[in-house]
């Protein structure tokens, strides 16, 4: 039997985690902080952000979570995020997995998906 990625990746509690340092990794990241600071001075929805991020990657790997947030397309409408902005945002994802020490085929299933993800938030 195959373990899930969810619980590859921690579950609920590890991808609340590996959520908490991606955003803290944007927010350090030059290259797109500009898009994640302002959210420092709104802590509620930074909550929000944060909450759905965690259910959509929980429900996406496979564990018990109901994504209840926006759908990709409609939550990046207006953001006009660009190719490079997108790889930053991939970039500081995998530094993120190394430092919880994920393994390599979790990581090429997190690569996927977020692959996926692209056409739904680039320049929407």
């Amino acid at each position: 039997m195959t373990t899930l990625l969810y619980d590859r990746l921690g579950g609920n509690s590890g991808i609340a985690q590996i959520v908490n340092d991606v955003v803290e990794e944007h927010m350090n990241n030059p290259a797109i902080n500009a898009r994640f600071i302002p959210f420092k001075d709104q802590p509620e929805e930074l909550a929000n952000i944060k909450k759905h991020t965690i259910e959509f990657f929980s429900a996406g790997s496979g564990g018990p979570a109901t994504y209840s947030g926006k759908d990709m397309t409609t939550a990046h409408t207006g953001m006009n995020i660009n190719r490079g902005e997108y790889m930053h945002v991939m970039e500081d994802i995998f530094r993120v997995l190394d430092k919880h020490n994920i393994d390599e085929d979790s990581k090429k299933e997190v690569l996927a998906i977020l692959w996926s993800l692209k056409g739904m938030i680039i320049s929407k």
